[in-house]
């Protein structure tokens, strides 16, 4: 018995494909890729990584853990796409840098033309079907490379992620087919054979053989796409949506004709008159003609395809339509550059980096982000985002993004990302995944919406016995059996779910939301409370210290200097404040070093799990002689929990006034505290107005006591207030409101990521930066109750919120009268074709009728 590890399956196969190129292989010289790494989890897996890649014949790799990068010297035979799917055995996603596509680009253009040249030398040797495909492979692989630019879309290939895939068309397996030719064709030969098969005065001497003939290239060629689409479903074990239609075509145009020939039908000086109801045909020794169901049929698909295809440009199209080229020239200032003739300096955007100050004038579109630095615009929205709006005036310390076009100034804007690092491309990314997850799970409905068609074969073939049996007449029999199969519409059921998600998904993200996946919409729907975290969502991120009570005998100075020195090491907006403080205090210097020494050097600095900051300071501290002598001391910050932790007094009382409040305490002994305050989001009362409008309870989470929490949710209109909760237990405390039976929206930002993640939906609010970091994680991690980020809030206002949750209840509302009325439509169509009630033509134009319908209703969505 032969095992093999887990995962190096399809790299045995990929030998397999390169056994008979080995000697050519050696021959041929290697190529060098770099590839950056996401997923790579454990420094362990990297040796697995490395024996199935080494499996490739001429493959060497060297995987770097630190900094996730992967270099790879392969033979040139061996295309990176191959290398990329190894990578994504393990889980790893492999994106291949710029500079290597690019040239992984040009050596293909070189081996493509060698290739050409070798086969004009051998025409008589045929080459193995192995080495065609192979051939081909690298052919497509590059022709995905040349127009990649910044941005990866095909799974596996040159400069790629797995979760960046084009969205996948789940309702038409020959989307590509339908053209606009096949439609002018269907009309030029089609639209005749309908005018004079319902106009017996213009119907001519053997006008039934010149129909017959002019059908022809209408039911083989213009409605090939669903001829394949059926073949190829059936091939794959699948149903294609179309399948009923096709069907209808081809038997309607094999009836006509066999009516021509073994009827009168085919007579000279035979006419036909239009019958609208099965009761009225004619016997089958009469004939019966229904080439214009055909040709009606095909016109009506092949329209409303294209309508469909049509109305769904995507947010990625118009990314990809917006996206700046990487081979554009810019211009950038080089700081230090000090010659008058020669200020700016002309690079290609792939060439410019973070740090640059890049020349944007009137007209151009912003190729990177940053900020303003210098000068003044007025700019247009970009494709995503939602913070900008037509004719905003951007300013020195202004934000800009990628995609945003200047419309009227000039300024320079100096780089924060650059390339795949933009917003952009960030959202891009992420829609793509949310996009191709959420293709996977409507699968699911479309399959389901497939079994109409075996459902309507079977209906449609006991219809016809039926009316044989009961009526004798072969036309009639077979007309409503016609109708059953034009009037059965799963396209409109498929549609019902799936478009008004897209829709919602990509509507959401053109206003700096980002959605994980479509039952993120149903969750959202089913949400009953809103819980934030006060830092970073109800306020804005920059806090300062409003006022410093110090105990008895104590030096307010002292005490921010040592509050400054805890917390120096910190990121927070909390710790940032004290820190400026605490400088700001030392560069007025009023106080004697002796008692304040100038600067206070912290040790041994530990975060506890409550939040507070611990460690030795050097303080000068008194004898028993009453020498002042520098000495070692524990110094704690700490934030009160409850009122019950102070003594009451002089700082319980600070406590209570307001504000944050945050005690230093040494020797076992509180000294003061400092207060500090920040600045409510403007937006912030009139989105808390708008959730209570929703119907939907609000709660706060603060480490706050509670009188110092109330008094601010009470600013805001907060229903509860859960205080005094420590960071460390802020998961607990959504859970606990989750086990009363409440559905949890949890908003908060990077600070409460833990807490976030335990929700029923958690709602991340952060820059750019944010959604890079939760990408990955956010679409793929969902264990047991604790799942990633749901949902990615790009913009600084609270009002996306309430916003969010209004959409998710539109698009829910939308889905199910879309799902009722597709189910409606389709038992009424049904039952009316099998009681003779429908026309074939008029079942046609009904089951178009449905599917527009149903888009309609989802493109309102649209309309955030």
């Amino acid at each position: 018995m032969v095992t093999s590890r887990p995962g190096t399956g399809s790299v045995a196969s990929s030998q397999l494909l390169l056994d008979d190129r080995d000697a050519d292989a050696a021959e041929l010289p290697n190529v060098s890729y770099t590839f950056d790494l996401e997923g790579l989890e454990a420094a362990p897996d990297i040796e697995e990584i490395e024996d199935a890649l080494h499996a490739i014949s001429g493959v060497r790799v060297r995987i770097v853990f630190p900094k996730h990068t992967a270099w790879i010297s392969a033979p040139s035979i061996v295309a990176p796409g191959q290398i990329a799917a190894v990578f994504a055995q393990f889980g790893v996603t492999a994106t291949m840098t710029e500079t290597s596509a690019d040239r992984y680009l040009h050596d293909s253009r070189s081996r493509g033309r060698r290739r050409r040249s070798q086969r004009r030398r051998s025409k008589l040797t045929r080459p193995s079907w192995r080495l065609r495909r192979q051939q081909e492979e690298e052919d497509r692989a590059a022709e995905r490379a040349r127009a990649a630019g910044f941005f990866d879309d095909e799974p596996g290939e040159v400069g790629r992620s797995p979760h960046e895939e084009e969205p996948e068309d789940v309702l038409f397996t020959s989307r590509d087919l339908v053209t606009r030719a096949r439609l002018y064709v269907a009309l030029l030969f089609g639209l005749p054979i309908i005018v004079i098969s319902y106009n017996p005065d213009w119907q001519f001497p053997w006008w039934q053989w010149a129909a017959v003939v002019m059908a022809a290239p209408v039911v083989v060629w213009s409605a090939w796409p669903f001829h394949r689409a059926l073949v190829g479903g059936v091939r794959r074990g699948l149903t294609a949506l179309d399948g009923a239609s096709t069907v209808a075509i081809v038997a309607a145009y094999l009836w006509s004709l066999s009516m021509l020939i073994f009827t009168e039908a085919g007579a000279v000086g035979w006419t036909s008159r239009p019958k609208w109801f099965a009761i009225q045909h004619s016997t089958i020794y009469e004939g019966e003609l229904f080439l214009d169901v055909a040709c009606g049929m095909t016109i009506l698909l092949l329209l409303g395809r294209l309508m469909t295809m049509r109305s769904r440009a995507s947010i990625l199209d118009l990314i990809d339509a917006r996206r700046p080229d990487p081979h554009s020239l810019v211009k950038v200032a080089r700081r230090g550059r000090t010659s008058p003739n020669d200020p700016y300096e002309t690079l290609p955007l792939q060439e410019v980096n973070v740090g640059d100050d890049v020349i944007v004038e009137a007209g151009e579109v912003i190729p990177v982000d940053g900020s303003v630095i210098g000068g003044a615009a007025v700019i247009a929205p970009g494709a995503v985002g939602g913070t900008e709006k037509p004719g905003d005036e951007v300013n020195p310390g202004s934000p800009v993004f990628a995609g945003t076009r200047n419309v009227e100034g000039r300024i320079k804007v100096r780089v924060a990302r650059t390339g795949h690092g933009t917003r952009m491309a960030a959202t891009r990314r992420w829609v793509a995944a949310a996009t191709h997850h959420q293709n996977r799970a409507t699968m699911l409905s479309t399959r389901t919406a497939a079994l109409l068609i075996p459902t309507a074969l079977t209906l449609a073939l006991v219809d016809f016995a039926l009316w044989w049996m009961i009526t004798g007449n072969l036309n009639a029999s077979f007309a409503t059996a016609l109708a059953v199969l034009a009037s059965v519409a799963p396209v409109a059921l498929a549609l019902s779910t799936a478009l008004a998600v897209r829709h919602g998904i990509e509507a959401s993200a053109r206003h700096g939301i980002m959605l994980r996946d479509g039952r993120v919409i149903r969750q959202l729907d089913s949400v009953d409370t809103v819980m934030f975290n006060r830092l970073g969502t109800l306020t804005e991120d920059q806090m300062v210290v409003q006022d410093v009570t110090a105990a008895e005998g104590e030096n307010p100075e002292l005490l921010l200097r040592v509050a400054g020195a805890l917390v120096i090491d910190s990121d927070h907006p909390v710790s940032q404040a004290i820190v400026h403080a605490a400088r700001e205090s030392r560069d007025r210097g009023t106080e004697d070093q002796s008692v304040v020494p100038h600067f206070i050097q912290a040790s041994r600095v530990e975060i506890t799990e409550d939040g507070s900051f611990t460690g030795l300071v050097e303080l000068p501290l008194a004898d028993e002689a009453g020498t002042l002598a520098t000495r070692p001391v524990e110094a704690v910050l700490w934030r009160p929990r409850t009122m019950s932790e102070l003594p009451t007094g002089r700082l319980s009382r600070a406590v209570a006034a307001g504000g944050t409040p945050l005690v230093v305490r040494w020797r076992g002994r509180d000294r003061g505290v400092i207060t500090l305050t920040d600045t409510i989001r403007t937006d912030a009362p009139a989105a808390i107005d708008d959730l209570e409008e929703l119907g939907l309870e609000t709660m706060m989470l603060s480490r706050d006591a509670y009188p110092v929490a109330r008094r601010f949710a009470d600013r805001l209109g907060l229903d509860y207030v859960l205080a005094g909760v420590a960071p460390g237990r802020k998961p607990h405390a959504v859970r606990s409101v989750r086990t009363r039976g409440a559905t949890v929206a949890m908003v908060g930002d990077e600070s409460v990521l833990d807490t976030i993640r335990v929700a029923d939906v958690g709602v991340l609010m952060g820059p750019t930066e944010t959604l890079n970091l939760v990408h990955g994680e956010s679409i793929t991690a969902r264990h047991n109750s604790d799942h990633g980020v749901d949902v990615v809030i790009l913009r600084h206002d609270v009002s996306a919120v309430p916003q969010m949750l209004n959409l998710a209840r539109r698009v829910c509302r939308i889905i199910d009268r879309n799902i009722l009325f597709a189910w409606s439509y389709n038992i009424v169509a049904l039952l009316a074709s099998m009681a003779g009630l429908l026309h074939p033509m008029a079942a046609t134009v009904l089951m178009l009728g449905s599917s527009v319908f149903i888009e309609a209703q989802s493109n309102r969505v649209r309309r955030f």
